[in-house]
C-alpha cells in the first residue's frame, strides 16, 4: 500500500504581494527624485573643492607659490569648514533641507568662481577659508537627509550612489580642468583662472534647481501617493523603534557623546591620508611620469573610476551582511598599503599604481562609515552628531596636504610624506575594530 504525500504550495498572500509592489514603486520614485540631483550636487561640491589640485599645475608657477604655501592654502579650507559645520547642520534640521542646501550650494559656487581673483598667498588662504565656510554643512546635511528617506536596510546602497559622486567628480572634473588649462591666454585669462571661473557656475545653477525639486520630508512628498507615503513612514517608524539609539537626546548632549568623538577621530585619521592624495596626486603623477596636464587628468580620472567601483561594491556588501565596521576597517588598510607602496616602490609606474590604492580605499571607506552615526543617534541629535564627526574629521584635510607640502619642500619628494601618511590609515583601522567590539550588534 503506497502512501501519497500531500505537498501543497505556500498560500498565496495578495496583501504581501501588494505591499511588495508598493515598496518597490515607493523606493523607485524616491531614488529617481532624490539621487540624481544629490549626485550632481556632490559632483559640483567635489570639483569646486578640489579643482585647485589641477589649477596648481599652472597657478603655483605663475604666482610663485611654494609647496608649503600651496599645502597650507588647500588645507585652510577645512578650518572654515570645521568652524561652521555644526551650526550649519543644525540650521538644516530647523529650516529644512530644501532652503538650506540651496543656500549652501549657491554660496559655494560664487566663492569658487571668485578664486580666479587670487594673486598672493594671503588672498589664496582667504578665499580657501571662505570656500570652506560656504560649503560647511553640505555633506553631513545630505547624510542626515538620506536617513529621513531611506529605511536602514537600504541606506548603504543609497549612500554609495551618493558618495560615488566624489571619485566620479575627479573622473569628470580632472580632464575638464585640463581642457580649461589649455585655454591659457584666451580673453586675457590664464588657464587656471578659467578653471575656477567656469567650474563654479554649475553650482549656482543647481542651487536654484534644489529650491524647485527637493522635498524636506516624506510626508510632504506630493510625488508619492497616500499608500506610498504610508508605507515609507511605517518602515522608518519601525527602524526608529528598533534602533538602539537613545530617545530624546538633545543636540548638545549628542555633541558630548564619547562615541561621536571616537567616530570623529576615525574620520580625521582617514581624511588626513585621503586629502593628501586628493590635493597632491596630480602634481605627483605629473612629476613621476613626466605627463602633460591632459594626461595627468586622464590618469587621475581612471583612478577615480576604480574608486567609484569600490564604493558600489562596499555599499552592496555592507548592506547584505549588515556589517559596517569590518568594511570600514578593511578599506583604510587598503589605503595604508597604497601609502607604503607609493613611498617604497622603486618604479614610478608602480608608485602611481600604489597611489590608486590610497584613493580606492579611502573613498570606499565612506560608504560603510556613514551608515554608522544614524544607528547611534536620531533626530536633531543625529544632525548634530553627524556634523560634529564631519567637522572634526575634516581637519584631516588641513593636516594631510600641509604635511605633504612641507615634507616635499624639505626633501624634494613626497615619498617620505606617504610613508608618514600610512600611520593614520592604520590607526583608523585599529580604532574601527575597537569600536566594533564595543558597539556593533551581531551581524544579521
Amino acid at each position: 500500500m503506497s502512501t501519497r504525500l500531500d505537498v501543497r504550495p505556500p498560500a498565496y498572500s495578495p496583501a504581501a504581494d501588494d505591499e511588495a509592489a508598493v515598496a518597490r514603486e515607493t523606493m523607485r520614485r524616491v531614488n529617481r527624485r532624490l539621487l540624481p540631483l544629490l549626485f550632481a550636487l556632490f559632483v559640483c561640491n567635489y570639483v569646486d573643492r578640489t579643482n585647485v589640485a589641477m589649477a596648481a599645475l599652472q597657478m603655483n608657477r605663475d604666482l610663485h607659490f611654494s609647496g608649503t604655501a600651496y599645502g597650507l592654502g588647500t588645507g585652510i579650507f577645512f578650518l572654515g569648514y570645521a568652524l561652521f559645520e555644526v551650526p550649519s547642520n543644525l540650521m538644516l534640521a530647523r529650516m529644512g533641507a530644501r532652503r538650506w542646501i540651496a543656500r549652501i550650494v549657491i554660496s559655494w559656487g560664487v566663492v569658487a568662481s571668485a578664486m580666479m581673483l587670487v594673486r598672493t598667498p594671503a588672498q589664496f588662504y582667504a578665499f580657501r577659508f571662505l570656500l570652506g565656510v560656504a560649503e560647511a554643512g553640505f555633506f553631513p546635511g545630505i547624510v542626515y537627509y538620506l536617513s529621513l528617506w531611506y529605511p536602514a536596510a537600504q541606506r548603504g546602497r543609497a549612500l554609495s550612489r551618493f558618495v560615488i559622486a566624489a571619485p566620479l567628480a575627479a573622473a569628470f572634473g580632472n580632464p575638464a580642468s585640463a581642457a580649461l588649462l589649455a585655454l591659457d591666454g584666451r580673453l586675457g585669462l590664464r588657464g587656471w583662472e578659467w578653471v575656477f571661473l567656469v567650474e563654479g557656475i554649475p553650482s549656482v545653477v543647481l542651487g536654484v534647481v534644489v529650491l524647485v525639486v527637493l522635498t524636506d520630508r516624506p510626508e510632504q512628498a506630493r510625488w508619492l501617493d497616500d499608500a506610498q507615503r504610508a508605507w515609507l513612514a511605517e518602515q522608518l517608524r519601525r527602524d526608529d523603534e528598533g534602533s538602539t539609539a537613545p530617545h530624546a537626546t538633545s543636540p548638545l548632549r549628542a555633541l558630548m557623546h564619547p562615541v561621536v568623538w571616537s567616530l570623529a577621530v576615525v574620520y580625521l585619521l582617514r581624511l588626513t591620508t585621503g586629502y593628501a592624495y586628493l590635493f597632491w596626486a596630480p602634481t605627483i603623477v605629473r612629476d613621476a611620469l613626466g605627463a602633460s596636464a591632459a594626461a595627468t587628468g586622464l590618469i587621475t580620472a581612471g583612478v577615480a573610476c576604480l574608486a567609484a567601483g569600490g564604493q558600489l561594491v562596499v555599499g552592496l556588501s555592507s548592506d547584505r551582511t549588515g556589517e559596517r565596521w569590518l568594511h570600514a576597517a578593511g578599506c583604510v588598510v587598503v589605503s595604508a598599503m597604497g601609502c607604503l607602496g607609493a613611498a617604497l616602490l622603486p618604479s614610478p609606474l608602480l608608485q602611481v599604481a600604489a597611489l590608486a590604492l590610497v584613493h580606492v580605499g579611502e573613498q570606499s571607506f565612506s560608504v560603510a562609515f556613514w551608515c554608522l552615526p544614524s544607528t547611534l543617534l536620531r533626530g536633531a541629535a543625529a544632525a548634530a552628531g553627524i556634523a560634529a564627526i564631519n567637522s572634526f574629521g575634516n581637519l584631516g584635510g588641513f593636516f594631510g596636504p600641509y604635511l605633504t607640502g612641507a615634507i616635499r619642500d624639505a626633501t624634494g619628494s613626497a615619498r617620505g610624506a606617504f610613508l608618514v601618511l600610512a600611520l593614520p590609515a592604520l590607526l583608523a583601522a585599529a580604532l574601527c575594530m575597537v569600536l566594533r567590539r564595543r558597539l556593533a550588534p551581531a551581524p544579521r
